[in-house]
């Protein structure tokens, strides 16, 4: 184990301040001359303002205004301890010692010079020195510098020719060093870091940090990959009153395999102009679509699809919530063809609008939306869309009622319609919702502390069909069901489509929490809709589905990428039983597949979406349970599901496993730990693996030393690396090492951000430390 640091503390009956500028001098036995010379003998301690110097004997020039110090000399100001044999201790606050030990207090640093100087305005020099932060009798790594120069009030050091030693093996050598003394910023040199990649070969960043100034700073990181070449990698910061931001960026000119130059480029700002008005950009830009497979480390990152930029103003009062926007997209991978790919909305204004009536429970809401939408292939133009509505909102202790009748209002102006369509298509359709529940509480626990609840939700909705097929598809698709989408009354986000319902969303909620701290222990809810009348309007990209094992005649259509379980039309009639694997046309022109599975009948009932239920089970016994869970009652089958156990005794202590599962798209493990295995050892892991692929798609493995004033971060990655226009990729290996010296300097930021992300629950807090 290692020791706890020294406290600083004054020694007893000595004050550490006194500001009357006078020496005082306790001693055993002293003799002055008729010049002034004193000789004082026996434990001797000199006392000005916060600074004390004791020692065995001293000698005073009244003259000089010098006091020489023998034997034993200890030296303490309220940031500095010295000891020593001898010494020289000027009146007006300065002091030379020789073969010195010091002892900074404030930062926990010590070492040892040949020659030590303390001048009166704080700043200490020091020649042939060596310097640590381990406490004594650790000396596991330590700086040996010709000369160093410590400004004790401005916090920060510097030293010339500065041989870096850990574990007594040199690992570093600069001319010149600059480091801070406390927990301020300071420019200067970070430590280096190492690793290797199968597709970069060998890598060295060596960062370089400029504190410009209180408010902003630069970080440059030149790095070397034995690979491809020389790379640079700046970061700026800034903070202002009304604003802060960064801009991230990365350069590799002459990539030897590309033979190309590659460059990365991220900007963020969000500036508040005044009170309500905000200025939002996040821009990104890459120089090829290779950039993330190649440089970019884990399956997820490396299968970037798009990158964003987008530059907002939003406006916000009692009333209004306005939004300006100006979006575009970078299509990284090429294999999406130019149909497919996201249009630019240039510009985008959307406006919401909230008026209450009076002192009745009455609203007046609208919300509206102007969007200019291009792109190179297929239809572009504007669409207008209006929603005036009017609430009325009953909310008590136990209950909320809350009805609504609306009318949407969508106006497009096209150009290179298809197809035939009108070029100002058009679409007018009332709609009417009504959002209705129930609170219920109980005593949970002997101490009536806890309590628990029961929240039944109706939402009727009820919106007419309407013919949309004239319409373009910009920006509308069909989410995944889940609480949230189980609630609304469009199925669809996007204005392209409204789809018509005639439907009740049913859904029941539990918590259990502590009503006292307001920690949730527990929440579950269930839910479902069920459908009075088939919908009709779908997107031309829905796929249809009917089971097998009856006549065609008999069998509905099933839309599972709408709403799964979903009877939309009745399929054309045909002679005996459908087959899997069959098409047909349907009575609308869709063309229809048959699936496996088991035949669906309506029975005389209305058809019903899904089971949707999610579970939250948070810290019971230090174990969460996070789980989502999609149901088809028609085919008795789970259209989707997400399990996530975590478990969590120490804040150093971590295990999770998951389980995602998406019929005919996924299925996977995930399993990740961060678990101390002996004093100062922790191991840190991570496995993805994909079931119906049968190979891993991401490996983690790694451990941590974390000792008294050093930390070691050793961790190697194996992940499946999407290569752009193609379907699969080929799996990287990577190995990264970071070391951290505690109190001097850290390079083990990038690894925790990576580990944080990966490990859910990892934290790089040293359990050990004091």
């Amino acid at each position: 184990m290692c020791p706890a640091p020294p406290k600083h503390t004054a020694r007893q009956g000595v004050p550490l301040s006194e500001d009357d500028h006078l020496i005082h001098i306790d001693s055993d036995d002293a003799m002055v001359d008729a010049d002034g010379h004193a000789a004082v003998n026996g434990r001797v301690t000199v006392r000005q303002d916060a600074r004390t110097v004791a020692a065995d004997s001293m000698n005073y020039d009244y003259k000089t205004g010098k006091l020489r110090v023998v034997g034993g000399v200890d030296f303490e100001d309220p940031k500095l301890r010295i000891k020593s044999d001898t010494g020289i201790y000027d009146t007006v606050g300065g002091a030379d010692f020789d073969k010195a030990n010091f002892q900074i207090l404030d930062r926990n640093g010590r070492g040892v010079a040949r020659e030590l100087t303390v001048h009166p305005d704080g700043r200490v020099a020091l020649e042939q020195v060596r310097y640590t932060t381990c406490p004594v009798g650790n000396e596991d790594w330590m700086l040996q510098a010709s000369s160093i120069d410590l400004d004790t009030s401005g916090q920060v050091g510097s030293a010339h020719h500065v041989l870096m030693r850990f574990k007594d093996v040199p690992i570093f050598y600069t001319p010149y060093i600059s480091f801070p003394l406390g927990d301020e910023r300071k420019s200067g040199i970070l430590f280096p870091s190492f690793g290797h990649s199968s597709s970069n070969g060998y890598q060295l960043q060596v960062p370089y940090y400029f504190n410009l100034a209180p408010n902003y700073d630069l970080t440059l990181t030149p790095g070397f990959l034995s690979a491809r070449g020389v790379q640079l990698g700046p970061e700026f910061r800034y903070l202002t009153a009304s604003s802060h931001g960064q801009i991230e960026a990365n350069f590799l000119p002459n990539d030897r395999i590309e033979h190309s130059d590659r460059a990365y480029f991220h900007f963020t700002d969000v500036t508040d102009l005044r009170r309500g008005l905000r200025f939002d950009t996040d821009i990104a830009t890459v120089s090829d679509s290779n950039y993330f497979s190649d440089f970019a480390v884990g399956s997820e990152q490396t299968s970037v699809t798009y990158l964003e930029r987008r530059a907002d103003v939003r406006y916000y009062d009692d009333i209004w919530r306005i939004r300006g926007e100006l979006q575009n997209f970078q299509t990284i991978d090429t294999a999406v063809l130019a149909g497919d790919r996201p249009y630019s909305r240039v510009p985008r204004i959307q406006v919401e609008g909230l008026w209450p009536v009076l002192n009745s429970h009455l609203e007046l809401a609208l919300d509206g939306e102007a969007t200019n939408f291009l792109r190179e292939v297929g239809p572009t133009g504007v669409r207008l869309n209006l929603s005036p509505e009017v609430r009325w909102s009953n909310r008590g202790s136990g209950y909320f009622f809350e009805p609504a009748v609306g009318y949407h209002f969508t106006q497009y102006d096209l150009q290179n319609a298809t197809g035939g369509n009108p070029s100002t298509p058009s679409r007018t359709l009332p709609y009417a919702r009504l959002d209705t529940g129930l609170l219920f509480e109980r005593d949970a626990g002997s101490a009536g502390q806890r309590t628990q609840t029961l929240e039944p939700r109706l939402v009727y909705s009820y919106v007419p069909y309407r013919n949309q097929n004239e319409l373009p598809i910009f920006d509308t698709a069909l989410p995944d069901l889940n609480l949230t989408e189980l609630f609304r009354t469009n199925r669809y986000v996007g204005e392209d489509r409204i789809g018509d319902a005639n439907q009740m969303a049913v859904g029941l909620t539990t918590r259990l929490f502590d009503h006292v701290s307001g920690t949730q222990y527990l929440s579950a809810t269930i839910g479902q809709i069920r459908y009075f009348s088939i919908p009709r309007v779908v997107l031309p990209s829905d796929s249809f589905l009917i089971a097998t094992g009856q006549p065609l005649s008999l069998l509905p259509i099933v839309n599972p990428l709408a709403l799964p379980g979903q009877f939309l039309m009745t399929a054309r009639a045909q002679n005996g039983p459908a087959l899997p694997g069959q098409t047909f046309l349907t009575p609308t022109g869709e063309v229809a597949v048959v699936a496996p599975g088991n035949a669906l009948s309506q029975n005389g009932a209305f058809p019903a979406s899904d089971i949707v239920a999610e579970v939250d089970l948070t810290a019971y016994k230090h174990v969460s349970v996070n789980l989502n869970y999609l149901w088809n009652p028609y085919t008795s089958q789970t259209d989707k599901s997400e399990i996530a156990v975590q478990y969590h005794p120490e804040p150093a202590k971590v295990v999770n496993i998951g389980y995602r599962f998406q019929q005919g798209i996924l299925r996977q493990w995930d399993g990740s730990f961060a678990w101390p295995i002996a004093d100062h050892w922790n191991t840190v892991g991570r496995w993805v693996y994909s079931i119906q692929d049968r190979e891993t798609i991401e490996q983690v493995a790694g451990f941590e030393y974390k000792s008294c004033c050093w930390r070691l971060q050793l961790v190697q990655r194996r992940y499946l690396r999407r290569v752009p226009g193609s379907l699969t990729g080929g799996l990287d290996t990577s190995i990264a090492l970071q070391l951290e010296l505690t109190g001097f300097s850290s390079v083990g930021k990038p690894a925790d951000s990576y580990l944080e992300k990966e490990i859910r629950g990892y934290t790089a807090h040293d359990p050990n430390a004091p």
